[in-house]
């Protein structure tokens, strides 16, 4: 799988100092996905500067396959806010949302997503399919890709290229 660290999408921006901050919490959580040996992305939802949760990839070891980063943090902010809506908050995710996760997104109601890396070959941000602007879909979210991409995307093809090496995969 090839990750790309410049997507074709217009909204490709370095973004703010705080949004490379917390794309680097999720960074921080996705290395703790791939200490654990699972794809390396991590997810943290914030509302006004403030965490209100964080996950990363789990579904080898909770043996489940919705067990994405994004699903893992948006089921915490839930339980945190008491409340499955999450309004004026921003998702930011070191990997394209795919399909599923962009859906979770919409109906959690979540303002913004900001992600690292495009995934060219699931991606539902805008690389293969745009489920979160711009679509028929009752909420729209703003979208924003390439926030620190050249890292986020380093890390996961340092991680299958790991991972091909000691299956004898080329």
């Amino acid at each position: 799988m090839v990750f790309q660290a410049i997507p074709a999408m217009q909204n490709f921006i370095r973004g703010t100092p705080r949004d490379q901050q917390w794309m680097r919490h999720a960074m921080a959580l996705a290395q703790r996905a791939e200490a654990a040996g699972e794809v390396p992305v991590g997810a943290v939802i914030v509302r006004d500067d403030r965490l209100l949760a964080e996950g990363w990839n789990q579904p080898i070891a909770a043996h489940d396959p919705t067990a994405h980063a994004e699903i893992m943090a948006l089921r915490a902010a839930g339980l945190s806010e008491a409340n499955y809506r999450l309004t004026g908050t921003t998702l930011y995710v070191t990997l394209e949302p795919c399909v599923m996760c962009a859906g979770a997104i919409v109906h959690a109601r979540v303002a913004r997503v900001v992600y690292a890396a495009t995934d060219p070959r699931a991606g539902a941000a805008g690389s293969v399919f745009s489920l979160l602007e711009d679509t028929p879909l009752n909420h729209q979210v703003m979208v924003q890709g390439g926030v620190l991409a050249e890292e986020c995307s380093d890390m996961l093809r340092q991680f299958f290229r790991v991972r091909r090496k000691s299956s004898g995969k080329k």
